[in-house]
């Protein structure tokens, strides 16, 4: 995998603004590996999209791929069985008609994976408690195939509009969408998927500018309203509930330490164990001088090197 990547035409002039605490911290991370990671930070984005199940059965599926395939070459998302990778001269998937008229939905293959941990069902409630611009609450819906309910909620009124325009592009009809800061959220749910805001290390690729604006001191803050987040979310969460924790950032801070947070809080909640099949790297269970607590072995830390994604982590919690 490592020999087809091609960085970007900018990397070069990325890699002069990196600063020396980023260097210092992922060096000490990865080791050997750090300039592995930053060939794939600073490489074109492997382009992805799911199947919409919601609009087409399962007999359809072969038909849209078949029409998709007269322009696009597609690859199977190994996590996810209606995911595809898309490559080709043409790369304006948005601008196809399957696109427009739903039966696709456009979305980074790594993105997909907090909604497979959570596996709802049919008659859960779930809280998506920062859901804009949609991606992981329409997959939430097409897994619950349009039923029991999903409150998709997002502090950001300006990022709302998206929000309700994809929900309703995709047909999802399950979904409630408010607007509002995820703390004062008291209602109870059966599942919450909490896709925190944060530093979005893990989209470099994407994103470089994340490079010029790294700022340790952000990510203290970050992790201070993650932890806020999380135990809000585990506080409304119903017994024997699913709560899944997701970043696309691999800041220790703002990851295995919110875990380790919450571990020491409540004793009642406990790490399960995720089976999916996607390669992901040892979690960090002491950094800076703290241990975390040895379960947080049972996340998934997936570096931009270990599937050519985005970086992202996962942590499942039951309520017990």
């Amino acid at each position: 995998m490592e020999n087809e990547i091609k960085e970007m035409p900018w990397a070069s002039e990325f890699r002069k603004k990196i600063k020396p605490e980023f260097e210092k911290r992922y060096k000490s991370l990865l080791n050997d590996d750090y300039e592995l990671f930053l060939k794939f930070s600073f490489s074109f984005q492997r382009e992805s999209f799911r199947i919409n199940t919601l609009k087409v059965q399962k007999e359809r599926v072969g038909e849209v791929l078949e029409r998709l395939k007269k322009n696009f070459q597609l690859e199977r998302v190994p996590w996810y069985e209606h995911g595809y990778f898309y490559s080709g001269e043409r790369r304006d998937i948005g601008n196809t008609l399957e696109h427009i008229l739903g039966y696709i939905y456009v979305q980074e293959a790594a993105s997909m994976i907090p909604p497979i941990v959570l596996n709802p069902f049919e008659e859960d409630k779930v809280l998506d408690i920062a859901a804009a611009p949609g991606s992981k609450t329409t997959l939430l819906a097409e897994l619950m195939h349009n039923k029991g309910v999903i409150v998709a909620n997002d502090p950001d009124y300006t990022r709302i509009k998206a929000l309700g325009i994809n929900v309703q592009r995709i047909g999802a009809l399950n979904v409630v969408i408010t607007n509002q800061d995820g703390l004062s959220i008291r209602d109870n749910f059966s599942k919450i998927l909490l896709d925190a805001p944060c530093s979005g290390i893990g989209t470099i690729r994407k994103s470089p500018s994340t490079i010029e604006i790294y700022n340790v001191n952000m990510i203290k803050r970050l992790s201070n309203l993650q932890k806020k987040l999380i135990e809000h979310s585990f506080e409304i969460l119903d017994k024997d509930g699913i709560l899944v924790y997701s970043t696309c950032t691999l800041e220790p801070e703002e990851d295995e330490a919110v875990i380790d947070f919450l571990l020491k809080k409540h004793e009642n909640a406990e790490i399960e164990k995720i089976k999916l099949n996607v390669k992901s790297s040892t979690p960090v269970l002491n950094f800076n001088g703290k241990y975390f607590d040895d379960r947080i072995k049972d996340c998934l830390r997936i570096w931009p090197q270990d599937n050519n994604s985005d970086g992202f982590f996962v942590a499942k919690i039951r309520k017990l």
